[in-house]
């Protein structure tokens, strides 16, 4: 018999037992590789196996191969056997099951009872109010959305997109999305792509051909509007060696295949790193735009180039501005959360230009306004997403089930449809929220959020219940997070709703209907659609 095995069977088992361990104290280490477990009782199956098998220290049981493995210290072996490497090989199993639970035909309710002929038959008996009907029939084609890939596709070029995408950011209609994407040699690379088909039923993505290189790392993006609603991008740029970062307003114009005319204004502001930054919409600060930085916020004038200076006692990571008042909200790496009105002068150290002011116990990846701007959602790198009421400065809901121990990780709000999204990017990585402020009630929203373990949830806004456990088609890891667009209309006024998902450098389109059809390409399309400069005084 092999040295290191032991075998039990009948009344002997407990005497074999002890002569096994008696001889593993007794064995050179190097010599001593695994032990093997079998059991001869008939009715005993491998996961009785597993259960009953005394946990041994410093040894792993495998139920599947019935027998104990030595857990080595670190990874100095060609083949190491260690417990981050098991956590993760459940991990993959588990994801491997639920993806192919995703993919078939029937999904599990996101309520018990609940389906679309129930919800119809109670909307006519008059037993379900119109926003209550509305809310839980979003609530049941989302958790009904069926994965396709979609082929990135570029008039000039037939090679596939072989780079990952870092982060993509839809604009206010979603009818654009502004994409930056990691280049193998250092760097990044950014575009727009838009969309088409969607009249004809179908979703197709083209990319714009002159995309823009650069060799620094983009930490932070999001839609400014300039001369008319999303005509331009700004960029937080980090520094590199003796190049200090930058902030730089470019117009969406720039990125289109078939425009002629000039781009119009472009601007790079010198602006050392930044961790987040924000476009102000309210009339009283117009064109103006924030960075949030180490310790500090800057708020710019785009046209003049004024600035305003704050002292924050810690990185400023996520911003946004209310649209209703000029004032800047900030979520900062020590878990505090405070407003700027910018209509105030005092900006000292007493910090008594602070209007509104409180904590989570974590630092804030995201933030997000409401439609009445009363209420704020905030996650944090304890993967908390809480809902506060900001006049009584009090945490009213919580969201359960996010996952988050140190990642760079937005959430996204759909209140057309009551939905909460978070989506991801890698560590301490800025992404923009996205949100439909063409909103109609708190009661119909919905919250989404990726996790760093690389699941996409979504939340019922109205009372914090998980509607959907989404996992990721690729195996998890810290470079294939996915980014995720939500939207009842991708494509315009007229588009499809559902989610947009990039994972690496694949895309993927989950879509409400069950009867979607691939295989829409650009021939499909007549030429003069193909831009993505959208119709304004501006551009006639």
């Amino acid at each position: 018999m092999k040295r290191g095995n032991w075998r039990a069977s009948g009344t002997d088992r407990q005497r074999q037992h002890s002569q096994s361990q008696w001889r593993s104290r007794h064995r050179p280490l190097h010599d001593e590789q695994e032990y093997s477990s079998e059991s001869t009782a008939g009715d005993a199956g491998s996961s009785t196996a597993a259960s009953s098998a005394p946990e041994l220290p410093g040894f792993y049981f495998d139920p599947e191969k019935n027998r104990y493995f030595r857990l080595l210290p670190g990874h100095n072996n060609c083949n190491p056997l260690t417990k981050e490497g098991l956590q993760k090989k459940e991990e993959e199993k588990k994801r491997s099951a639920l993806l192919a639970e995703d993919d078939g035909p029937r999904k599990k309710a996101p309520r018990t009872g609940l389906n679309s002929a129930l919800l119809l038959q109670k909307r006519h008996l008059g037993l379900l109010p119109p926003s209550s009907y509305s809310r839980l029939i979003h609530e049941v084609k989302v958790s009904g959305m069926q994965r396709h890939r979609l082929e990135v596709q570029s008039s000039n070029s037939t090679s596939p997109n072989t780079d990952n995408f870092h982060l993509i950011v839809a604009d206010s209609a979603c009818e654009r999305v502004f994409t930056v994407n990691d280049v193998s040699h250092g760097g990044c690379k950014y575009g727009i792509m838009n969309f088409h088909g969607y009249r004809k039923g179908s979703l197709s993505v083209e990319m714009c051909d002159n995309l823009y290189f650069t060799n620094r790392k983009v930490n932070s993006v999001c839609w400014a509007s300039v001369t008319h609603t999303d005509s331009h991008v700004l960029l937080c740029l980090v520094g590199i060696s003796q190049t200090p970062g930058c902030v730089s307003l470019l117009p969406a114009s720039l990125f289109s295949n078939f425009n002629p005319d000039q781009p119009g204004m472009l601007c790079s502001f010198k602006i050392s790193t930044a961790w987040s930054c924000a476009w102000c919409l309210n009339p009283q600060a117009d064109k103006t735009f924030s960075t949030g930085l180490s310790r500090q916020v800057i708020v710019t004038d785009a046209v003049t180039g004024r600035r305003a200076t704050y002292l924050a006692g810690s990185d400023v990571l996520a911003q946004q501005f209310a649209v209703r008042a000029p004032v800047l909200f900030n979520g900062c790496r020590s878990g505090e959360i405070f407003s700027i009105d910018l209509r105030q002068r005092d900006r000292g150290r007493s910090h008594g230009w602070k209007t509104s002011r409180f904590f989570q116990e974590s630092a804030i990846t995201s933030i997000q306004l409401l439609q009445d701007e009363n209420y704020l959602l905030a996650a944090d790198m304890l993967g908390k997403i809480k809902l506060w009421d900001i006049r009584v400065k009090r945490s009213v809901k919580q969201y359960e089930g996010h996952h988050n121990e140190y990642a760079y990780l937005p959430i996204h709000v759909n209140e057309p449809e009551g939905l909460l999204l978070a989506g991801t990017s890698f560590s301490y990585k800025p992404v923009s929220v996205q949100c439909n402020r063409n909103a109609c009630t708190t009661s119909h929203c919905v919250l989404f959020a990726v996790g760093q373990d690389c699941y996409t949830r979504l939340w019922s806004l109205h009372d914090s219940s998980l509607l959907r456990t989404i996992p990721s088609p690729h195996p998890a890891g810290k470079d294939s997070i996915p980014n995720v667009v939500f939207s009842s209309q991708l494509g315009g006024s007229r588009g499809l709703p559902g989610l947009l998902m990039a994972v690496r450098h694949d895309l993927y389109y989950y879509s409400y209907n069950k009867d979607y059809q691939d295989g829409l390409t650009l021939e499909d399309f007549p030429k003069n659609v193909h831009s993505n400069v959208p119709s304004g005084p501006a551009h006639r």
